[in-house]
């Protein structure tokens, strides 16, 4: 094995091992959200330990040995119906989960962090939503009641957020048969928390800037955003609705942090520019989600 082949080696075998780190410690503060605000104060929450809660009333079956159990069965019906490449992305998630879950049941024991259900149901969100971006973010899957919604996209062509709104809606609707009105008012609130917290840190550092920039001076702009802020530039044409004059428009997607820049090198060469900018949740393409690459004109 040449040196060139062994570095490859040792940085895969790094990417795993800090995949894995991550995915643990998703599941950490997942856990911790569950046991610190969820099960001390009884809000009603989604996913396999929304399906716990509901048997632990019922049956008496402890959360986690049910949490374990469904997350093999979930782990093994993902391999047989999704593949070996999903399987192997939700494994650490398979078995962590109900490891850390009665772990911390174990050392929290009878301590309540707060008994306020509305503190609850904000912190208990925040801890899950990120919880399951930091493991999302990887591309990993957290097992359980993650599996279900793919397998019936794959068989049966369910969208997945289709599915999942089902199940998430049957699990809090069986909790609400056991769980006082105040508390299941909250357990939703906890449901919306970590929905849009999810979602916000799924987004966080993919959002760009997307500028539309029309001037009578676009050739000395489109230069100083190519030299100065070493981005691309696409020049589109159009044509003015009043006058009909021909004119081009610049099109640019930057960072958030390099907006004050471009508008200081585009307002410094025409003060009249016509600037529009708008949010681009997500971007792909050199630059961004890949590298730079600098092509010299022949």
């Amino acid at each position: 094995m040449n040196g060139k082949t062994a570095g490859k080696s040792a940085g895969k075998i790094g990417n795993i091992i800090a995949n894995v780190v991550l995915i643990v410690l998703g599941n950490l503060i997942y856990t911790a959200g569950v046991v610190l605000f969820i099960l001390p104060t009884g809000l009603i929450t989604g996913g396999t330990t929304g399906i716990a809660l509901i048997l632990n009333h019922f049956a008496g079956i402890r959360i986690a040995a049910f949490v374990g159990v469904f997350n093999v069965i979930m782990f093994v019906l993902g391999y047989a119906v999704l593949g070996k490449k999903f399987a192997m992305s939700t494994l650490v998630s398979t078995f962590s989960y109900p490891v850390l879950l009665g772990f911390l049941e174990r050392i929290v024991g009878d301590f309540v962090l707060t008994d306020d259900l509305l503190l609850s149901a904000l912190f208990g969100g925040l801890c899950i939503g990120l919880g399951l971006a930091v493991v999302i973010r990887i591309g990993a899957s957290t097992g359980g009641m993650d599996i279900p919604p793919l397998i019936l996209q794959k068989t049966l062509r369910i969208p997945v957020s289709v599915s999942l709104y089902v199940f998430d809606f049957a699990i809090l609707i069986g909790q609400m048969l056991f769980t006082p009105r105040q508390t299941c008012l909250y357990g939703v609130l906890l449901v919306l928390v970590y929905t849009i917290t999810l979602d916000k840190l799924l987004a966080l550092g993919a959002a760009r800037t997307k500028l539309e920039i029309i001037s009578k001076e676009h050739e000395a702009i489109r230069e100083a955003i190519l030299e100065d802020l070493d981005r691309s530039v696409t020049m589109l044409h159009g044509k003015t609705g009043y006058f009909g004059k021909e004119t081009d428009v610049l099109c640019c997607v930057i960072a958030p942090r390099e907006l004050y820049k471009l508008e200081k090198i585009v307002y410094s060469i025409d003060p009249d520019a016509f600037v529009v900018m708008s949010r681009a949740t997500s971007v792909h393409g050199k630059g961004f989600s890949k590298a730079k690459e600098y092509i010299v004109q022949q």
